[in-house]
């Protein structure tokens, strides 16, 4: 049976001799392919800094602490998405944040600017340093209209882009607005290195303090060690080895060698990558659109880079039922993300507070799902997924 798998990262030619040539280098921590892979994601976003760590989930947590180091935050609050992978929500608890959230466009499930607005009114928004808002599935979020409220009530803006690499707003790369952004390079995303992530900003504080951070707080600041090349500063101003003395409590988030590497090649692809997600995007709303009213198609916009092809159920079809029936059938599928503090069990705490809003969040997450529309999908494959819904819907397959 035909297996129509909603990621795949494909190892070619060209990546196995990248991987060996890293392993013939004899470095396998960060070294020269982790910095290459810095300058080419910064130039490619268009920010000034980008740091790599180990995940998408150690760069926002890692972000959020230097952050607050940086800013020196008086509440410990944010406000964020209630639609979105558990890790966003994850992060910003694990940074000593208490989230808040509020509801999301149901059309491109970022976050909803008019709740945004209603919620800050509403309450004295001088509890809030910061807002985490997540361009999902490669949906930008409306950052112009973002970018006033957040001066209006002095907010932080932090971009969670995990699934939007390449996505454009404006003119603008995604994860060129905020204070800083993270993205994630997990095995099913649009640029991939099977585990990676990165922090960017414009902030060379934040940056400084990053990678501080994700080097168990040690002093070193330096972009790239200067101890073989021209001797440590700071050892010799102080006489203290600065990889030795940690002026914060941090993590161990390096990355290796190998991802980066698989990365750089990944990237030098981004603008194939995306256009080949946005012609099968295309493909399969023009050939599923006897689906509607009953499932509601994702947009199509030309700006968006794909992570995957968002659906959300509106009529007959039972989710659980669709969705077994989907992979019995070989078309691999995931729900659209559960509501986190009415669906995740993890946040159940925050359940009550939310009994009869998020509307649109809810409904999402209760009917949302996604199958894939990756660039290794063929014709054929495409025509599969089509004849399956055909099937499915009841519709006759000639």
């Amino acid at each position: 049976m035909r297996q129509i798998h909603v990621g795949e990262f494909r190892i070619g030619e060209k990546e196995r001799n990248t991987i060996n040539a890293v392993l013939d280098s004899g470095r396998v921590s960060e070294g020269e392919y982790v910095r290459e892979f810095e300058d080419n994601f910064a130039e490619y976003i268009g920010t000034k800094h980008c740091i790599a760590v180990n995940s998408g989930s150690s760069a926002l947590l890692v972000g959020l602490d230097a952050l607050r180091i940086d800013r020196e935050f008086y509440t410990n609050k944010a406000i964020t998405t209630p639609l979105t992978y558990i890790a966003t929500t994850n992060a910003i608890v694990k940074a000593r944040l208490d989230p808040d959230f509020v509801d999301v466009d149901p059309y491109t499930f970022g976050i909803d600017t008019g709740s945004l607005s209603e919620t800050l009114a509403d309450i004295n928004s001088e509890i809030y340093d910061v807002l985490v808002l997540v361009h999902l599935m490669g949906y930008p979020c409306e950052m112009k209209i973002i970018e006033s409220i957040a001066k209006e009530y002095s907010l932080h803006v932090v971009e969670d882009a995990a699934q939007a690499h390449g996505t454009v707003y404006d003119n603008q790369k995604c994860g060129s607005f905020g204070i800083f952004s993270i993205f994630s390079f997990y095995i099913a995303h649009n640029i991939q290195a099977g585990e990676m992530g990165a922090v960017c900003t414009n902030d060379s504080d934040i940056a400084e303090k990053v990678r501080q951070l994700k080097a168990n707080g040690r002093s070193c600041k330096c972009k790239v060690c200067t101890r073989y090349t021209g001797g440590c500063a700071v050892k010799e101003k102080t006489g203290i080895d600065p990889r030795f003395n940690h002026e914060f409590v941090g993590y161990n988030f390096k990355t290796t060698e190998f991802t980066a590497a698989l990365a750089n090649l990944q990237l030098s692809r981004a603008d194939e990558i995306k256009k080949k997600r946005l012609e099968n995007v295309k493909y399969l709303n023009d050939e599923l659109k006897f689906l509607e009213p009953n499932i509601r198609l994702p947009l199509y916009n030309e700006n968006v880079s794909y992570l995957a092809y968002p659906m959300v159920i509106e009529g007959k079809f039972k989710r659980k039922q669709l969705l077994n029936e989907l992979e019995h059938c070989g078309v691999e599928n995931r729900p659209l993300f559960g509501c986190i503090p009415l669906q995740q069990p993890a946040y159940e705490m925050y359940k009550s507070d939310y009994e009869n809003k998020l509307k649109n969040a809810r409904h999402i997450g209760k009917k949302g799902f996604y199958i894939g529309c990756h660039q290794y999908l063929s014709d054929d494959d495409l025509e599969y997924v089509v004849k399956v819904f055909k099937k499915l819907d009841g519709t006759k397959v000639e």
